[in-house]
């Protein structure tokens, strides 16, 4: 389904809301807009399995380019406006986009990326003017409203970083069926699961460049709910709009939980949270105190879902289930799970091994990379694959997750890479050496830490840290910045040369455990 299925049935009822503004859009308006950007895109030349990218916080115009790519059969991919303007203008060269909306909140960053994407042959700006680019608004005004003839859907292709090198695109197969029709695989998993339906208002603070919240917002939308889009997360913010908008649905991270926890006891007393039935989280792993808390809190409305950008397979738990098996990611809601030996032999219940999902068919690849995709998969089964977590299941089918993709960090539910810091820091003069990795954090989860090897001759200290720091922070995001720095006169390597970095990270997570 989409908007304009909701926008014949119930036209004026809210289809998206941006909670800290106010702006809405009925399901009649949201069918407009998307279908006058579907004919500015159809207008420039672009066919389906071309590509649109956005740069924007969470705003009406977001979804409003979403559904205006699904409903032309086009890909489209989410920039985090966060990035610098050479991460950023790597996605959207590599996606292969052909249009870019932008937002004038980030218009620096758009304003960058001009010279960073020559391929870009369409650049729209909402909300204000942005150097080098054509008014979103003028050019709504001008065209028909008039759907396209071929209205096939297209489909969502998001960046999820890789342990090395830059980030790879998770490109599914486009696929045959309208925009109209029935089909969604998440829609057909999450719907029944979570409750989804007409009724449902759905509250959604993280941004919308990354995939749960861009896909859960589709999903509301397919089953003709109400979204509300909160523009950065503020614990006091989002308990007041769960209240003012009796939202009855709504998605976290671990660390969002943390810092609603935080607040004084009668602040959060004062909140009415009593429509929400389903509080769903993901993305990183929930210390089980924090869950417990957020179950005494807000009653058994906690739903977990453990998968990845890749959509190769999904688990899934209540709270019902995860007070039986705290620390429980769930049991499989979409594929077959298996956990594989070093061999790719099937291991029984309770051995630790790779987590796989098994598919009918191969459900993504890697963009411009077929040896990634190739890793992916299982030896001996194409169809299943693996995005390098290691778990094991219980005798009922219950997955817990072990490790992570290696030395990937998960801060604040945010992925972070260290090669890409490490990359970045190795350019500096007076580093020899380094390890980048994660350690525990008690409020984002995880933070990034750095260990250098300096130069010979170089004087070590927090003078040296903090030129390192603002060396890093000038070239890359400042999430991705380490939080602090320290010293070593030698990092452990192996004969042939290879950094042992997890002889590093365990000795700083057993001091953290103290």
């Amino acid at each position: 389904m989409y908007p304009g299925t909701f926008a014949t049935s119930t036209p004026d009822k809210t289809a998206i809301v941006v909670a800290d503004t106010g702006a809405s859009l009925t399901y009649a308006e949201l069918d407009e807009a998307t279908a006058r950007l579907a004919r500015v895109f159809h207008d420039s030349g672009l066919r389906r399995g071309d590509h649109v990218a956005f740069l924007t916080p969470n705003s009406l115009e977001l979804f409003v380019t979403y559904w205006a790519a699904l409903r032309s059969g086009l890909y489209v991919t989410g920039v985090n406006y966060n990035l610098s303007a050479d991460e950023a203008g790597y996605i959207v060269r590599d996606c292969g986009a052909r249009a870019l909306v932008a937002s004038a909140e980030v218009s620096d960053l758009a304003e960058a990326l001009v010279a960073q994407s020559p391929g870009i042959e369409l650049r729209l700006a909402f909300g204000g003017a942005i150097r080098g680019h054509d008014s979103f608004e003028d050019a709504l005004a001008k065209v028909s409203a008039e759907p396209l003839a071929d209205q096939r859907r297209g489909a969502d292709m998001l960046y999820s970083s890789g342990t090395t090198g830059q980030p790879k695109g998770v490109k599914p197969p486009l696929p045959e069926h309208l925009v109209s029709e029935p089909g969604d695989p998440f829609a057909g998993v999450f719907g029944p699961m979570y409750g989804f339906g007409p009724d449902t208002v759905y509250y959604s603070p993280a941004p919308g460049y990354h995939a749960a919240p861009l896909r859960f917002g589709g999903i509301v939308h397919y089953f003709g709910g109400t979204l509300v889009l909160g523009k950065k997360f503020d614990a006091v913010r989002s308990l007041e709009a769960v209240e003012k908008y009796g939202v009855t649905h709504s998605q976290w991270v671990p660390t969002m939980f943390v810092r609603m926890l935080k607040l004084d006891p009668d602040v959060r007393a004062s909140y009415d949270v009593s429509t929400l039935a389903c509080a769903i989280h993901a993305a990183a792993p929930c210390p089980v105190d924090v869950k417990q808390q957020m179950i005494d809190w807000w009653g058994p409305v906690l739903h977990e879902y453990y998968g990845g950008t890749e959509g190769n397979g999904l688990t899934l738990i209540n709270s019902e289930q995860w007070l039986e098996r705290p620390g429980s990611v769930g049991k499989a809601g979409l594929g077959t799970l298996r956990i594989c030996g070093e061999d790719g032999e099937v291991l029984d219940a309770g051995r630790v091994g790779s987590v796989y999902f098994e598919r009918d068919t191969m459900p993504f690849a890697y963009h411009n990379d077929p040896d990634k995709t190739r890793a992916s998969q299982h030896p001996d089964h194409e169809t299943w694959t693996t995005i390098g977590d290691i778990g094991y299941v219980d005798e009922d089918g219950y997955l817990f997750l072990t490790d992570r993709k290696a030395f990937m960090i998960i801060s604040g539910g945010v992925n972070i890479y260290p090669q890409e810091v490490e990359d970045c820091l190795a350019l500096h003069p007076k580093v020899l050496d380094l390890a980048v990795f994660g350690i525990p954090d008690d409020e984002m989860g995880e933070q990034v830490k750095a260990v250098v090897q300096p130069a010979p001759g170089v004087e070590t200290g927090p003078a040296l840290e903090q030129e390192l720091l603002a060396f890093v922070r000038d070239r890359m995001a400042h999430f991705k910045v380490p939080r602090s720095i320290d010293f070593s006169e030698s990092l452990p390597r192996t004969p042939t040369g290879k950094l042992v970095k997890g002889i590093l990270r365990d000795a700083y997570v057993k001091a953290a455990k103290g």
